[in-house]
């Protein structure tokens, strides 16, 4: 076939595909960090109410609107790809996310103009994910498509480690900005302006990118007259293409975006509110594990072009059941020793009639319910027991609760962060020590290490297992359906779980669970799904 027949990049023209097609990488998931990072503060200004939980769902129920509608992008943007190249597919996806970054930072608040101002963040975050539907698979398809067979694995794995460094381009924005603005500034409006530095960065990516060719792969179906009529409709019936896409879908992409998003999103989630580490250093410490993991996604894609795609990926899996929950034990207990011994060996339980707390509830029926929900948005370990009167012991000494009974909403938190306080329950943001700050970089980079085994080879492994004419389409369908859905709902799945069972370790169970079902369909998946013998 005419896609089999083509010249592999020369080494310069290599660097230029890789540095374009990871710049505007990094670039569009900067963008998509730069919401998930800024969570707390973009959460009261376009989701406020009167529960604070609340108010994190419904930021992180938005956020996930953009990934839902991923797999739109991925079917729009995949048709194109297959239908008119894969060169001009990416470049208008970049421009689409630009403008929808760019844009969040300028919706005014919802104190401004009322429920407008979330429609308006749910809209553009639709736009984003549109956006992101197109970009991965178009550029992953483009460098493979350049690189040699025998390197696939590495090359592509510089796209996946460019997702760690879009993630890692939003922490330098944002720790530059708090430092160089005044908290006051930065807290009203300063937080814009990461999203307006949105635009800078879309001119570079760009202005590199129209400086790249057409993919060799394309140029030789559109000479041969081999290019997809209907991509959507042939990835569909293409001989073996279901199965491949269900492998796709549950076996390699479900978990490892779990895996991924708990080692990025969720750590640093965890370190600022369970474990009441200082923000700023939060963030430095997920900057500095970041460049590790960034190498390790590149390390991993050259290990599977030596040893084969199958060994590191189901590698990966297995580690990350045996290894995931003991990994997070070791943040939490390194980022604040004194709190997390003290969760364990004197626990909050709550008691009291009607404790069924809501979390979807603006405000709670019950005044147990209610101090369900003040630990909750404070991060707090909690067990909860029926009882006649409401009460809340730390292991056995009971609290008083007649400041926090007497106080008003705003003032609940403050009360009941007083009576911790007499039982040594001290929750002021804290620095771990020096040791203990070695000891989180090690536990996040242990959780990356098993999100690099399988993330960083997966790129090539989606390439390699579609079809040239229907490739852009065939591998950004499944990527995406795996990312929008098992991915992207994780921080609200696992936020939900963590205010349900008082247990901010609780939420890895999502993230188990989804491993735990990818494992066997990519053993058996990867097996017997036979790969075509296509470039």
């Amino acid at each position: 076939m005419a896609q089999d027949r083509h010249d592999v990049a020369g080494t310069a023209d290599m660097r230029l595909v890789i540095a374009a097609s990871s710049a505007g990488t990094v670039f569009e998931w900067y963008d998509f960090f730069i919401y998930g990072t800024l969570g707390p503060i973009l959460s009261k200004a376009f989701f406020p109410s009167g529960n604070a939980m609340l108010s994190t769902l419904l930021f992180w129920l938005v956020f996930a609107v953009g990934f839902g509608f991923r797999p739109v992008g991925a079917v729009l943007f995949g048709y194109l790809g297959d239908r008119l190249g894969r060169k001009y597919t990416f470049l208008i996806t970049v421009v689409l996310m630009g403008v929808a970054t760019a844009g969040v930072g300028l919706v005014p608040s919802a104190a401004s103009i009322g429920l407008a101002a979330p429609g308006m963040v749910i809209a553009l975050r639709v736009l984003q994910g549109l956006a992101l539907g197109g970009e991965y698979g178009g550029a992953a398809v483009y460098v493979a498509e350049h690189a040699p067979a025998g390197q696939r694995g590495f090359y592509t794995s510089f796209i996946q480690a460019s997702v760690g460094g879009g993630f890692l381009l939003s922490l330098v924005v944002i720790l530059l900005c708090k430092t160089f603005l005044p908290p006051v500034v930065w807290a009203t409006w300063g937080w814009r302006v990461p999203f307006l530095l949105s635009l800078g960065l879309l001119a570079i990516s760009l202005w590199m990118r129209l400086k790249l060719s057409e993919s060799p792969v394309f140029k030789a179906m559109q000479a041969a007259g081999e290019v997809a009529g209907n991509p959507l409709k042939e990835s569909m019936t293409y001989p073996g293409n279901r199965r491949r896409i269900a492998v796709a879908l549950f076996g390699i992409t479900a978990g490892g975006t779990v895996l991924w998003y708990t080692a990025m999103f969720s750590n640093l989630a965890f370190l600022k509110s369970a474990m009441r580490v200082e923000d700023t250093t939060a963030e430095l410490l997920m900057a500095v594990a970041c460049l590790f993991g960034m190498a390790l996604m590149i390390a991993f894609g050259h290990l599977s072009d030596r040893l084969g795609r199958t060994a590191p990926f189901v590698g990966g899996y297995v580690a990350a059941l045996l290894l995931l929950f003991p990994a997070v034990w070791l943040i939490g207990y390194c980022a604040n020793p004194v709190l997390d011994t003290l969760s364990a060996r004197v626990p909050l339980v709550v008691s009291g009639p009607d404790c069924r707390y809501d979390p979807f509830a603006a405000d709670q029926h019950t005044a147990c319910a209610r101090l369900l929900a003040d630990l909750s948005a404070m991060g707090m370990r909690y067990h909860v027991a029926q009882a006649p009167a409401l009460a809340l012991h730390a292991g056995a000494v009971p609290l008083d609760l007649h400041r926090w009974v007497a106080a008003a909403r705003p003032e609940r938190q403050a009360a009941l962060g007083a009576a911790l306080a007499a039982v040594d329950y001290h929750l002021e943001k804290v620095r771990p020590s020096l040791w203990g700050m070695a000891g989180v970089v090690f536990g996040i980079v242990v959780t990356m290490t098993l999100s690099a085994a399988t993330y960083g080879p997966s790129a090539a492994i989606l390439v390699e297992m579609f079809p040239p004419r229907i490739r852009y389409s065939s591998m950004s369908i499944p990527y995406h359906l795996g990312t929008g859905y098992f991915g992207g709902f994780l921080p609200f799945i696992s936020g939900l779980i963590v205010a349900e069972t008082g247990n901010p370790y609780a939420g890895l169970w999502y993230t188990w669970c989804v491993v735990l079902m990818a494992l066997p369909i990519a053993v058996i998946g990867l097996r017997h799904v036979r790969l075509p013998e296509t470039r």
